[in-house]
């Protein structure tokens, strides 16, 4: 897609969009800077673009504005969990990214994963936490070192390292506030990878390096030593490997559009899958503006490409 496509026809087609962002999620900070972006890459390249910070009252606020197309940018419960894309297609406009059923899908880690241990692609195993969970158990059964994770947050918000019985149950406590299902993975202890999909396409790994415990929430928007390595440093086939694999769970879910995939490598030397993102971060610190530039596409080109998905094949 070249620039004079953008400025000709395409600007046209796209008439009046509508960027969603913001939201009542805990990634809110994330998706307003986000968004933000987004907004203004549109606006640069003629779009009629409007934002707007998503509350209760986005359906009201949609049905005035009247919108030709959505640009979403919001992330976790209530963007990026079906909820929205539901909305959306009630109102027959069309919208960035996956529909309902995978957006829910996605955005559930557990049910991910025992998707995917039922398709055979390879996660690392996991054992769901509650009240009366016999904690010294469940460790050992993940090989006494684990991470717990809400199966429902995104940005690494709420996770965290357990290696004895009580900082599993206290790691079940917190995750278990923010009101969600909990689960224990067993610890990965290889390189980290993450795989951005665009149109039907994996884009170029990204190898996380980060010194502290794991990749989490400050590692991700606020480091500024966290290491990305684009080339990602492995043998050609390896390479292709990786990305065939992340395609291959993105379709799973019945993902559309664009996304990324996150892997790690366990102590064999194995990929296993983490979850995939239907609404990945569009930050100056975010995975798929920075795999998308070692193809030589720029911020706003991503962006533009993103939107077209919704002229063919769009959700009305």
């Amino acid at each position: 897609m070249n620039t004079e496509t953008v400025k000709t026809d395409m600007v046209e087609r796209f008439g009046k969009v509508a960027v969603l962002y913001g939201g009542t999620s805990a990634e809110r900070k994330v998706s307003l800077a986000g968004g933000v972006a987004v907004l203004e890459a549109l606006r640069a390249r003629g779009v009629d673009a409007v934002g707007i910070d998503v509350g209760r009252g986005i359906v009201p606020q949609l049905e005035a504005l009247a919108p030709d197309r959505v640009f979403i940018v919001l992330h976790g419960p209530g963007g990026e969990d079906g909820t929205l894309q539901g909305a959306l297609e009630f109102l027959g406009l069309p919208y960035t990214g996956s529909g309902v059923l995978a957006s829910a899908l996605a955005m559930d880690k557990m049910r991910t994963k025992q998707l995917w241990l039922g398709l055979g692609l390879p996660t690392a195993g996991f054992a769901v936490l509650e009240a009366d969970t016999d904690w010294q158990r469940s460790l050992d059964s993940l090989g006494g070192v684990a991470m717990v994770k809400p199966t429902r947050e995104g940005s690494s918000i709420g996770m965290a390292r357990a290696a004895t019985a009580e900082e599993l149950a206290a790691a079940w406590r917190a995750a278990a506030a923010l009101g969600d299902e909990v689960i224990a993975e067993a610890w990965l202890s290889g390189a980290e990878y993450t795989v951005a999909i665009l149109d039907g396409e994996a884009l170029p790994p990204i190898r996380l390096e980060t010194d502290r415990g794991f990749y989490d929430y400050e590692a991700k928007y606020l480091a500024d030593d966290t290491r990305y390595l684009c080339p990602c440093g492995l043998p050609p086939e390896r390479e292709e490997e990786l990305k065939a694999l992340s395609l291959a769970a993105f379709d799973s879910l019945g993902c559309s559009g664009w996304g990324r995939v996150d892997l790690m490598l366990d102590g064999s030397g194995n990929f296993q899958l983490l979850e995939v993102n239907t609404v990945p971060g569009m930050t100056d610190h975010s995975l798929v503006p920075m795999a998308a530039k070692a193809l030589g596409i720029g911020f706003d080109e991503l962006v533009i490409r993103i939107l077209a998905g919704t002229l063919a094949g769009g959700r009305q």
